[in-house]
């Protein structure tokens, strides 16, 4: 626990943590963290409303949880961010690895659990550990590398991109 945020965290101060907004904000709350151990805990409740629903199969399709994972890191690395006074800054996702989905959905009404762990940093470079638990059972996991990005890195990514039509 620290001082300047609530173990738990809601919907509303979590969006001040992350640059995701509305049907794309894929966490509804964070239950808790652990910047000693550079651990996450959020939950999603899987409703018609996500971007993502498949309304053809009651659900969210289970390729999904890679972004449910990365979401949890942004809110992670947004609290340290938060705590040491700095910005919320966007992510990139560089890689998705050792991913195991044990199911094809997540079906509605379902709330998901994401657990996040970070393995290593090189700073700006992060690649974390990350499950996905439906009452306990952990049905998804793999190792994400994500990248957090300034207003200047940002900057030259847009500089080199190429030019749209």
């Amino acid at each position: 626990m620290n001082s300047f945020l609530p173990e738990m965290i809601d919907k509303d101060e979590l969006l001040t943590l992350i640059p995701h907004r509305n049907r794309m904000c894929l966490i509804n709350r964070v239950n808790k963290y652990n910047l000693q151990e550079n651990s996450i805990e959020a939950e999603y409740d899987i409703t018609e409303d996500c971007l993502f629903y498949d309304f053809e199969n009651s659900g969210v399709p289970a390729w999904v949880g890679f972004e449910f994972i990365a979401q949890s890191i942004s809110a992670f690395i947004g609290i340290k961010d938060r705590i040491n006074g700095l910005p919320v800054k966007e992510g990139f996702i560089l890689g998705v690895s050792h991913m195991q989905i044990d199911l094809p959905f997540f079906r509605k009404n379902s709330i998901i659990t994401i657990n996040s762990i970070e393995l290593d940093n090189l700073d700006p470079i992060y690649i974390f550990d990350g499950k996905v638990s439906i009452d306990g059972k952990k049905v998804l996991a793999g190792k994400l590398t994500v990248m957090e990005v300034n207003s200047d890195h940002k900057k030259q990514i847009n500089e080199h991109a190429p030019k749209q039509s």
